[in-house]
């Protein structure tokens, strides 16, 4: 029985994990699932982002980004773009995880 548990418990921890914003940046727009432009003005901001310090953070598609050092290990792979009108979605940095999120939710499927 405490086996089962065990194991159940673990593939709890692997689902939530699968789900996690895990991005890669790549430096190729080609191999990028979507493009972001990074603004200094958190009204112009499709989706407000906290970089979390570990996996474990990085929940749902909540704006709370775990950078990988792999492409592999990644949800997604972003290419930060210089200009506004190639992006798929406009993204502000904050150092306040609570302020993470969607600031216009109908692009938030990019994400997804």
């Amino acid at each position: 029985m405490k086996k089962l548990f065990v194991l159940c418990v673990l593939l709890l921890l692997g689902a939530g994990a699968a789900k996690a914003q895990a991005v890669y940046q790549t430096s190729s727009k080609s191999d990028a699932n979507v493009k972001a432009y990074v603004t200094t003005t958190k009204s112009e901001a499709d989706l407000v982002v906290y970089k979390c310090d570990t996996k474990s953070e990085a929940s749902g598609n909540q704006g709370l980004w775990y950078f990988t050092s792999s492409a592999s290990d990644a949800r997604k792979r972003v290419y930060i773009t210089d200009t506004k009108s190639d992006a798929d979605i406009v993204i502000y940095y904050t150092r306040t995880k609570s302020e993470a999120g969607w600031q216009n939710r109908s692009k938030s499927s990019k994400m997804d």
